[in-house]
């Protein structure tokens, strides 16, 4: 099972969105989301990539931590959404795949290894977070299809920078 470093941008909880400067080394305040809504888990970023969005790549760790923007943590890659994300204003859609990992130092997810090892509910609460989160920005998000945590390591080893 290939383990891979990731850095938390938003974590979980939260309904302010952050995103990671490179140029500046800071984290900035991208978004507030509307009231009620936020993180549903860690949402962060796999360094040393880049997707096809032209970011590095995203990833949503799946977690009982409380961790912090910035946070950098060893992760067992479980798989991914194979993913189709709209421009603004629901122009043409483009690859934003979006890739789970669990931390190696987690307790309550240490028996997880692929999607298919978490309840139902958790991958229906993340895919519906990136439906409704899209919404509010006039885009469209829609999931393809799962990966097992094999051809989500293939991708990422090809988005490597």
């Amino acid at each position: 099972m290939a383990t891979i470093d990731i850095v938390v941008e938003t974590p979980k909880g939260s309904a302010q969105k952050y995103d990671y400067e490179a140029e500046t080394h800071f984290f900035k305040l991208s978004k507030i989301l509307p009231s009620g809504m936020i993180f549903p888990f860690d949402f962060g970023f796999i360094p040393e990539t880049r997707g096809a969005d032209g970011d590095p790549i995203d990833i949503i760790m799946i977690s009982e931590l409380a961790s912090f923007p910035g946070c950098k943590i060893k992760c067992r890659l479980i798989g991914g959404f194979k993913a189709k994300q709209s421009g603004e204003r629901k122009k043409k859609m483009v690859r934003n795949d979006r890739y789970f990992a669990v931390p190696e130092c987690s307790v309550m997810y240490k028996h997880v290894k692929t999607l298919k090892d978490l309840p139902a509910e958790i991958i229906k609460q993340v895919e519906s977070f990136f439906i409704d989160y899209n919404k509010i920005e006039e885009k469209e998000f829609k999931v393809i299809s799962q990966m097992q945590p094999k051809e989500a390591e293939q991708i990422i080893h090809k988005n490597r920078t």
